[in-house]
């Protein structure tokens, strides 16, 4: 493969250091076949110095004109028994596993077994009819209008560590009564919209979405420690635990049960990750055109394009431009960002939820592209909120809203309650949420399931229901039953 001469600047600048860094020739070898560490960048292992120590850390991969330049493990795998990281531990890679469900439906699509514009119906016809025609292209690019389940079954009394399995979710989604807008007027992040893009590839391929994806996508690059999990029972020989910092005790294990089919929920390697990373050089799995067809941005009816391709965020850094794609989920935190430019790629897997490794990957950029780089972005200032406070109301106000509200679409009944003078949410499966007052008939409390909660009244001036919106769930209604 021929570089450009700007990339093959980039690429002398890289090999000098790491010769003056006293590292051999680049192996030539499939980077999974090597078995150990390296070769390595000591600006690379400056960034992840702090994760060098009897904690968890992070398993980090870097191309460079198509070449591995760094492949290295910092910290521990499994603090119960000791596992170091190496390149070759297991991370579930939460939602950069979104580029191999939209990379799937490409594949369908030139089999001629999808059409990215017919009504998702047609396909998966349990999904209910919201008056709307919901495409898999708007599953692609998060402008399906679709409630994301995360917050759904938040609101639902499941929390994180439940087990959260592709089927439940689907079942979840097949009770919705609506969606948060008219398809393609809007981008909201969806994990369920791609979901039940998996749904759509199982139901068009006559096989799992685990099976299609190894056969299509992971066997044909060599990807063989690679898996979407539909079984949180499974054993993973290799995979990582997933933690969270605590203070003096130092960690503890952020349980991991969940298995979002497209969304989240891929299993690999960073060796494995370096494979498909190659992938978009050299389009060995879909052909050049199919991968340009990746990058393709989505555009809503208003003719605006958004800066979401097919499961890929589109951007720049430092005036480079760039795309990948972030995940985050139980205490893993993975990033992915190729610079197309300089033929420049990097993936960092953490297994700790402060490892922020969207910054890290940056800074690893940094090292290989600074000098094309231009200036660093300012520090953005917070304004100052002058805003007056709501006014708090009465014990006598409050009361009105006292009582019980259902949700049909997720079989949910909430208590709403003054207790010590404020609003009060509960259910037996969840903590209690306080609710504080935001203005007239509004409240907001716990993030995750009350965001933003606003009470309806009838013509009589009577409260009738509250609905809840987040970012991501939009007038999710709850009925008055009682009180």
């Amino acid at each position: 493969m021929s570089l450009s001469p700007r990339v093959a600047a980039v690429a002398l600048a890289a090999f000098s250091a790491l010769a003056a860094a006293g590292c051999g020739p680049v192996s030539q070898a499939s980077p999974a076949a090597t078995g150990s560490d390296g070769p390595s960048h000591p600006g690379v292992d400056a960034v992840f110095a702090d994760l060098d120590r009897d904690g968890p850390g992070a398993a980090v991969g870097v191309l460079l004109g198509g070449e591995v330049v760094h492949r290295a493990g910092y910290g521990i795998a499994h603090l119960d028994h000791g596992v170091p990281i190496t390149p070759e531990t297991v991370f579930d890679i939460a939602s950069i596993s979104k580029q191999f469900g939209a990379m799937a439906a490409l594949l369908l699509e030139s089999d001629g077994m999808l059409d990215l514009d017919e009504d998702v119906r047609a396909y998966v016809p349990e999904l209910p009819d919201f008056g709307v025609r919901i495409t898999p292209r708007h599953l692609i690019h998060h402008t399906s209008g679709i409630r994301d389940w995360v917050h759904v079954m938040s609101l639902a009394g499941l929390e994180r560590s439940d087990v959260i399995s592709f089927d439940r979710i689907l079942r979840m989604l097949f009770e919705q009564q609506a969606v948060n807008f008219d398809p393609g007027a809007e981008y909201a992040y969806s994990n369920t919209g791609y979901n039940l893009l998996a749904r759509v590839i199982e139901a068009q391929s006559g096989m799992s979405f685990r099976e299609f994806t190894r056969q299509r996508i992971f066997e044909p690059l060599g990807m063989n420690r690679t898996h979407f999990s539909d079984d949180h029972l499974e054993v993973v020989p290799g995979r990582a635990e997933s933690y969270a910092p605590d203070g003096a005790a130092g960690f503890v294990r952020q349980p991991n049960q969940l298995t979002a089919l497209a969304s989240s929920s891929l299993n690999t390697t960073i060796d494995d990750f370096i494979l498909w990373m190659r992938n978009y050089e050299t389009g060995e799995v879909g052909g050049e055109e199919l991968v340009r067809t990746m990058r393709e941005q989505g555009v809503l009816t208003d003719g605006e394009t958004l800066a979401y391709a097919h499961g890929l965020t589109i951007g720049r850094y430092r005036g480079l431009p760039n795309f990948g794609h972030g995940g985050s989920w139980a205490g893993y935190r993975t990033n992915f960002v190729r610079f197309p430019e300089q033929d420049l790629s990097i993936a960092v897997f953490c297994n700790v939820s402060d490892c922020d490794p969207s910054e890290r990957a940056l800074r690893v950029a940094e090292v290989f592209a600074g000098e094309l780089m231009g200036p660093p972005p300012e520090a953005v200032g917070t304004a100052e909120i002058t805003d007056a406070p709501p006014a708090t109301p009465t014990e006598a106000q409050l009361r009105e809203y006292a009582g019980r509200y259902r949700s049909p679409e997720i079989d949910m009944t909430y208590e709403i309650a003054v207790d010590g003078g404020s609003l009060v949410a509960r259910h037996w499966r969840t903590e209690p949420a306080v609710l504080a007052p935001t203005g007239e008939d509004a409240f907001s409390g716990d993030p995750r399931r009350f965001p933003e909660l606003r009470f309806r009244r009838d013509g009589s001036g009577r409260v009738v229901a509250f609905t809840v919106t987040g970012g991501r769930v939009r007038d999710l209604i709850f009925e008055r039953v009682g009180g």
